[in-house]
């Protein structure tokens, strides 16, 4: 194939994501990890799916970063997993020194490639490759508002009992507990749910948005979801390597957009070969700018961490 995709992180997230190029047909696929073994022996599992999944895409897994030169896209799923009663915050410092090292292997052998960001606290962490990388702020991107808002439009869904297919939401803001689903913009077939649900329900299901990561932490007890976020990262490495331009909320470096600076915020975004082509922003209400106020707040506190580690 003549797209190449590496995805760093052999563990639920990056594995399914892996999973996911491959068998939509997308690119070449490089899964790394620290363990060895572990991207070596998912990789070859992968290959002897394909011929059951038919697809001619190859999956190599590796140890070292020689394989991922000339990456169009690269995934970075690495860190550790929140556990119960862990906040995404919890993770930044470990995280960080994780997320740093990588960027900068991944930036050595594609300097061209779209790094998408899904290491956890998801905020911070694109920051951290933002800086690691040098790259462009359009070729640097978090996973963030395209999982969120699926969870929305899944939760909406269920709740209507129609097709997902026929529902579309935005979620704004930083990827944690402040995030800002508005309601006013996702519909059903075009229609805003603010005309077919209850405010009170409404604001149950934007309740279980913000907590969605956090419910599933709860239920699984052993580690944190894995399948949404990797489809999630999936459909923008999608959008990118087929030039798409599908409008998706992602988590994007602000410079006076929306009112802020120097911040990575979720907000919709065309994304295309070049990455972030076009920054939307959209018209928000006094209460849903004060939310995003608050998101934004957080972020910025979330740098501020940042700065002590490094100091």
């Amino acid at each position: 194939m003549d797209k190449k995709v590496t995805v760093v992180g052999a563990g639920n997230v990056g594995a399914t994501a892996a999973q996911r190029l491959a068998e939509k047909g997308l690119c070449d696929v490089v899964l790394v990890d620290i363990v060895e073994g572990v991207p070596q022996g998912k990789a070859l599992d992968l290959m002897e799916a394909a011929p059951v999944e038919k697809h001619d895409g190859q999956v190599t897994g590796t140890n070292s970063y020689e394989a991922t030169e000339g990456s169009d896209i690269v995934i970075i799923t690495a860190g550790i997993p929140r556990k119960p009663g862990m906040s995404r915050d919890d993770l930044i410092s470990t995280n960080a020194g994780i997320v740093k090292a990588v960027t900068k292997q991944v930036a050595k052998y594609s300097p061209d490639a779209v790094l998408i960001i899904v290491s956890n606290p998801l905020d911070a962490m694109c920051h951290v490759a933002y800086e690691a990388s040098g790259f462009p702020k359009n070729r640097v991107i978090g996973m963030a508002g395209v999982l969120d808002s699926a969870r929305f439009r899944a939760f909406i869904a269920m709740e209507l009992k129609v097709s997902v297919e026929n529902i579309h939401a935005f979620v704004l803001g930083g990827h944690g507990d402040t995030m800002v689903p508005l309601p006013r913009y996702s519909t059903v077939a075009g229609i805003p749910i603010t005309e077919l649900l209850p405010q009170e329900r409404i604001a149950e299901l934007v309740d279980r948005t913000a907590n969605g990561g956090a419910e599933i932490v709860g239920l699984l007890k052993t580690g944190s979801a894995f399948y949404a976020p990797a489809s999630s990262a999936v459909e923008m490495a999608e959008s990118i390597l087929k030039d798409r331009k599908k409008i998706l909320p992602c988590a994007v470096y602000l410079d006076g957009e929306y009112g802020y600076k120097e911040l990575f915020i979720g907000v919709p975004v065309k994304l295309g070969a070049g990455g972030v082509e076009e920054i939307i922003e959209i018209k928000l209400t006094e209460a849903e700018k004060a939310a995003l106020d608050k998101s934004a707040a957080a972020v910025e506190e979330l740098k501020g961490v940042l700065k002590n580690l490094k100091s």
